[in-house]
């Protein structure tokens, strides 16, 4: 059974007792080889000297290892989603491995390694010879120094350059150098090896060593360390090997990539090209080895007669758990850790340049744990999949979703519809593009947001002191003034019309948000600047195909903006915490009072009646939301509580095809956002809750009164362009009694103040008016006749008391001045 924790101070007497240890080993060494040297033609005082000149700090380092990403299930458990590696290792301690496993490799390896100070010397020099003389090939090393040529090989393969056309054979390389055993090179690099030895024997105790050459030794291809050994060749852990499995593993590692048993084809051919070593044969080369092994244990009593029976007469009949890296291995999680792993692939926090960033990836041993939660991610990805299929009508209709925390940025769920695949294929239903994500964040260019954009044409509209409460002329109009950057524009808005067809109507911005009415909005932006709104949109994160989930978060969270982050925690190899990708929440980026008025705007979504209404759960969480359109082939549905906002997208992922009236099993897709949205918020809101949204401010609530200018007088034309320019609607009214000319404006309705975009009622003149004149009184029957008839009248009764030739005029029915119409019956009565 090996010992524990036994330090090289105390097993000295192997090779040089009690006196110190490097200057006595370079002299005994030194001479001991030189008949040797002299044999390579290394003699005299360069061969008396060659070992002490020969460097001894060796830092054997971490070796190449695995880098996982990791998340935490229900029960706060950490999952493995995926593993990237270089070389498949998974490090152990000490006591994960089998006593069993230690025994075969020493009894087969170096029986003496508890006892020698790092170099076997007498076997050593034996070895030179032989080799030197072409008698042997045997290298005779010690675990020490197998151990030391392993990191020796690991600094050479980290330093090739994997970009390199050569990789390859650069690799192989590394391995024939530090194992050539042949000439006067490979005497120094047995000497280089043997001072490495005796240094690492100084600096470690015997269980470091011996463990450090398990984890690092190479057990065929890219199998690395007993414990990946034994995961991939027999399905069970270093802890768990039978003394078969032990001894075939300890026996594998003297000569790797002939001894595996992982192809059935065999690992090698004789000089006539025959396969040696294949499954059919029983892994022959492999089963001699194990023989070998099997019976050094024995020699050596670490096993019993009965064991080495039993073990020696079985046959190796591995069982292979092939492990697989990359994101693909993480399921319906595989956009998620995608998306991750492009952060560690991008962000300078992991590397200065790519290669460095790559390299740690595959070789680093980073333990990144993330932000995913399996209580959002679950439920949403099996909505995603019970109503979007991965490849509707091979035509790229596709779907993803995102929930993000309040307040952190932290990323919760990242979902999509298709399968995830590196693989270029013609298969629609595969790809490893993450459609959530960004160019730098999974190679997605992003898609058209359509309505979800309005939301900042409303925070503007907010910080420029307007009130959601404000009433405007949001019918379709066709030569509305927009201002661009200070320079207005002519937008026709009947191109581009409102979902589902509509004239518009005149109402309040909270109305245009409810119903997300373009041309309410084109009305609020020709009192905005599309400049201004744009930079509202930069303020709050939003960049090309990234950022409108984060930015609802902005307004649910008060006006805290929060950086997208998807990564909690990273801790390298040697058990520390490294450095996170930079990631930052800002306070202030809209005011508490315009977040909390946008986000009462905003509420009228989600409420009954509401375009965002189908994505509500309706579990008494308060929620904001926005709906999405651009054209035919793209929709968007964003929500959130105070906690959790969700942004699910669903259209064309590539080509602009209708969407519209098509189904796919009980969906429409056009509508399938709705579903998804909801699946996924209702599960954020039963783990995060949410809280009541903080009260509207009183001055962007407000009812705005606008003055109405005076039409009276003006042409019908003159008359509604002046109040349209103001932003109020005009209608007409029935033509009015005057003796104005009939295109002119003689009534309007209301005067002096009313609400912004209110409809004006203008009537025109119907130009039948007249007054009765204001002098009849006193005049003879005939003059006022006379008169009556020249103000327009056509109905005069005159009478009997005006017959008498002097009777005059006392009064008219209507009265002398009133106006009236002159078809009016006119009475004159006289004294």
């Amino acid at each position: 059974m090996p010992q524990k924790n036994r330090t090289v101070r105390g097993v000295l007497g192997g090779l040089v007792g009690l006196v110190g240890l490097s200057a006595v080993a370079g002299l005994l060494v030194a001479a001991s080889v030189t008949p040797v040297l002299t044999m390579t033609g290394l003699a005299g005082s360069q061969a008396l000297t060659l070992f002490n000149k020969l460097p001894e700090n060796l830092d054997p380092g971490t070796p190449m290892e695995q880098s996982t990403i990791y998340a935490t299930d229900p029960d706060g458990k950490t999952v493995e989603l995926a593993s990237f590696y270089e070389q498949n290792r998974i490090p152990v301690t000490y006591e994960q491995v089998s006593p069993t496993l230690y025994d075969a490799i020493l009894s087969s390896e170096d029986k003496s390694f508890y006892s020698h100070g790092g170099v076997n010397l007498g076997a050593t020099v034996k070895a030179l010879i032989d080799n030197v003389r072409g008698t042997s090939s045997r290298g005779a090393s010690t675990i020490s120094q197998q151990y030391v040529k392993n990191v020796l090989i690991q600094e050479c393969e980290q330093d090739v350059d994997r970009a390199s056309e050569t990789y390859t054979d650069d690799l192989r390389k590394c391995f024939e150098d530090a194992t050539n055993a042949s000439g006067s090179e490979g005497i120094e690099r047995k000497l280089q090896e043997m001072r490495y030895a005796i240094q690492v024997e100084k600096d470690y105790s015997k269980n470091d060593i011996l463990l450090g050459y398990l984890n690092i030794a190479n057990f065929g291809g890219t199998v690395y360390g007993i414990e990946a050994a034994s995961r991939y060749y027999f399905n069970t852990t270093a802890a768990k090997l039978t003394v078969a499995q032990a001894a075939t593993l300890a026996g594998i590692v003297q000569n790797p990539n002939t001894y595996r048993i992982d192809m059935p084809q065999g690992t090698t051919t004789n000089q006539d090209g025959e396969a040696l070593n294949t499954a059919e044969s029983g892994y022959s080369l492999t089963k001699d080895r194990r023989h070998y092994v099997l019976g050094r244990m024995l020699a050596d009593g670490k096993i019993t007669q009965a064991q080495y029976d039993e073990a020696d007469a079985s046959d190796i009949t591995p069982t292979l758990k092939r492990p697989t890296q990359g994101c693909a291995a993480a399921g319906v999680n595989a956009y998620f850790c995608q998306y991750v792993r492009s952060i560690v692939l991008a962000d300078e926090a992991f590397g200065k340049t790519p290669q460095e960033r790559a390299d740690l990836l595959r070789r680093g041993g980073l333990k990144i744990y993330t932000s995913l939660d399996y209580r959002i991610q679950n439920p949403a990805a099996q909505a995603m999949r019970d109503i979007v299929p991965a490849n509707y009508d091979n035509d790229y209709f596709g779907a993803a979703g995102v929930s993000i925390e309040v307040g952190t940025g932290r990323i919760l769920s990242i979902t999509q519809n298709t399968q995830f695949d590196e693989t270029t294929t013609d298969d629609l239903a595969k790809t490893s593009l993450v459609f959530a994500g960004d160019q730098k964040h999974g190679n997605s260019g992003g898609f058209q947001v359509g309505s979800v954009y309005k939301l900042f044409t409303l925070i503007d509209w907010l910080e420029k002191g307007h009130s959601v409460n404000e009433v405007l002329n949001g019918r379709v109009q066709t030569n509305l003034k927009i201002p661009v950057c200070e320079s207005p524009q002519t937008a026709n808005t009947k191109e581009i019309g409102n979902f589902g067809g509509g004239g518009g109507r005149t109402g309040s911005v909270m109305d245009f948000t409810r119903q997300s009415l373009n041309s309410g909005y084109f009305a609020m932006a020709a009192k905005l600047d599309i400049c201004d709104i744009n930079k509202v949109a930069d303020r709050m994160g939003v960049t090309l195909a990234d950022g409108m989930a984060n930015a609802y978060a902005t307004v649910a969270s008060g006006g805290k903006y929060c950086t997208p982050r998807a990564i909690d925690r990273v801790v390298g190899p040697d058990g520390k915490d490294r450095e996170l990708p930079a990631a930052s929440c800002t306070d202030g980026v809209i005011s508490p009072e315009v977040a909390a008025t946008a986000a009462y705007a905003l509420k009228g979504v989600m409420e009954s009646g509401g375009t965002g209404d189908r994505a509500n759960p309706f579990d008494g969480t308060p929620l904001i939301g926005k709906t999405g359109t651009h054209d035919r082939w793209s929709t968007m549905m964003i929500e959130s509580s105070t906690k959790v906002a969700t942004a699910v997208w669903a259209g064309r992922w590539k080509g602009q095809s209708d969407i519209y009236q098509k189904w796919a099993g009980n969906h429409q897709l056009n509508n399938m956002r709705y579903p998804l949205a909801e699946a996924a918020q209702a599960a954020a809101n039963a783990v995060y809750g949410g809280d009541e949204f903080p009260r509207a401010d009183n001055n962007l609530t407000r009812r705005v009164m606008t003055e109405v200018p005076n039409v009276v007088g003006m042409t019908m034309d003159e008359a509604k362009s002046t109040l349209e320019s103001r932003g109020f609607g005009v209608a007409v009214g029935a033509p009015v009694d005057s003796d104005k000319p009939t295109n002119i404006v003689v009534a309007q309705d209301p005067q002096g103040q009313t609400a912004g975009g209110s409809t004006i009622t203008i009537s025109p003149s119907n130009g039948q008016g007249t007054t009765v004149p204001a002098g009849l009184v006193g005049m003879s029957r005939s003059d006022a006749s006379a008169a009556l008839t020249a103000a327009g009248f056509t109905s005069i009764a005159i009478d009997n008391s005006c017959n008498p030739p002097t009777a005059v005029v006392s009064a008219t029915d209507p009265a002398p001045g009133t106006a009236t119409s002159k078809s009016t019956a006119v009475t004159v009565t006289c004294k």
